[in-house]
């Protein structure tokens, strides 16, 4: 294992912005694993430090193979995550909607710059991602139809789901989106939690990139062969969203079976406790989103279910 400067950014008043990653083997650039971007994924730089501290000990034991090298960058975004804001401090930008970036731009396109060019050109990216909803998933690979998407060697990976979803304007400056035009297979990968560090999901998602390098011939070791992963397409899903707004009890979680009209939630009137409202299921399916903060709005989508 071998620690490396990725891009580093002079600073007038605090210490510089610099982005470290680790590197282990040598020779083709193979597969690159890239963790939080934005200040609050706590759980992708936890599971991105399991990750280094596994890839550690299989390079002493002889387990990886040699000329390959796998490059593991656990946060590109130190600064946001020092003072727990989720974008970038002074403009509130977004440093994955800047990709494939600008080194003459603000400082945002800058850092995506110096991250896309020394990571651009990996055959395999692996991006741990946080959704723009708040709430919890089944485990899976989420993977843009860009031309580029390459959904068998998603399966590899032995979740339960690989999501294909259609391409929207503004994916076009994310950096998975980018990786896949400079011809790298990439993959988004969503754990169970967003923000909080959710251990057990971790060690799935540990255990999914150990069997995902093994399957392409970079590391020599024995898994668990995991799931035979189902393919579902985003638009597929159906939301269910609340008719009231208030406190938040949950009746269900991510990847449990319901049924048409089985109560997923009760609304609660904050004041007295009345049930306001009850989500419940509009058709038979598996949870594949749910919602999980403490309060919540009316018509907010709550939950999505993959339909049986």
């Amino acid at each position: 294992m071998k620690k490396v400067k990725i891009y580093e950014n002079r600073a007038l008043y605090r210490d510089d912005f610099r982005i470290e990653g680790y590197t282990f083997g040598k020779g083709k650039k193979s597969v690159c694993i890239v963790g939080n971007m934005r200040g609050n994924e706590y759980q992708q730089i936890y599971t991105c430090s399991q990750i280094v501290k596994a890839l550690k000990m299989a390079e002493k034991n002889g387990h990886l193979d040699p000329n390959q090298k796998i490059l593991v960058i656990p946060s590109l975004n130190p600064y946001s995550m020092n003072i727990e804001k989720r974008f970038w401090p002074t403009d509130d930008t977004d440093i994955n909607r800047m990709y494939p970036g600008y080194d003459q731009g603000e400082t945002t396109q800058r850092i995506a710059a110096g991250i896309f060019n020394a990571i651009k050109d990996y055959e395999y990216g692996i991006q741990f991602c946080s959704n723009y909803l708040n709430g919890r998933f089944v485990p899976n690979i989420s993977v843009m139809n860009t031309g580029y998407e390459d959904i068998e060697h998603a399966k590899l990976f032995g979740l339960p789901y690989v999501e294909y979803r259609r391409t929207k304007p503004y994916d076009t400056a994310t950096l998975n989106y980018n990786w896949q035009i400079w011809a790298c297979k990439a993959f988004s990968f969503y754990t169970a939690s967003n923000g909080n560090i959710d251990k057990e999901s971790s060690v799935q998602a540990v255990e999914a990139v150990i069997r995902f390098l093994s399957k392409i011939g970079i590391l020599n070791y024995k898994v668990a062969p995991g799931y035979e992963s189902q393919v579902i397409d985003t638009k597929d899903l159906i939301t269910v969203r609340t008719r009231a707004a208030g406190i938040f009890e949950p009746a269900v979680d991510a990847g449990d079976t319901v049924y048409e009209g089985q109560v997923l939630a009760r609304i609660l009137n904050p004041l007295n406790g009345e049930v306001l409202s009850e989500a419940k299921a509009s058709c038979d399916g598996i949870i594949f989103y749910m919602y999980d903060g403490q309060l919540i709005y009316d018509k907010t989508s709550a939950f999505k279910i993959i339909p049986m």
